[in-house]
């Protein structure tokens, strides 16, 4: 079974950056969607950004394009999102999810899957 484990979650001041990881293990074919969510006290979980593990193709939403960057690493099993210029509106629990797909070729499709996989999430805290 596919595992998803993230961390690097913090407490930290506005304007600093950090950069949570979300290790996956299990995943028996290279072709996944993997997905970085957050959900903030009282709010609806809000998608951030998906990558397809096959080519490394991304997609962003909106709200986040420019200050967050969502990569992997050489091995196709860890992902990453570099955060930049924190601000405390991002004050949240932050969470991978993975769906594996043959038939997404980008992270634009990944985008529309809805994960199957979750991991327990990572707090990030932001203060002014």
């Amino acid at each position: 079974a596919v595992e998803l484990q993230e961390s690097g979650g913090a407490s930290v001041q506005a304007g600093e950056s950090l950069r949570l990881s979300c290790v996956a293990s299990g995943f028996t074919d290279r072709r996944n969607c993997m997905t970085w969510f957050r959900q903030g006290a009282g709010k609806e979980r809000e998608h951030l950004a998906s990558l397809y593990t096959d080519n490394g193709k991304t997609e962003y939403s909106p709200g986040v394009k420019g200050r967050f960057t969502v990569s992997q690493d050489t091995t196709r099993t860890v992902l990453y999102l570099q955060i930049n210029d924190l601000a405390p509106e991002d004050t949240a629990v932050y969470s991978c999810g993975a769906v594996s797909s043959t038939f997404c070729a980008n992270g634009v499709c990944c985008k529309l899957l809805n994960p199957t996989v979750w991991g327990q999430g990572t707090q990030v805290t932001v203060s002014s």
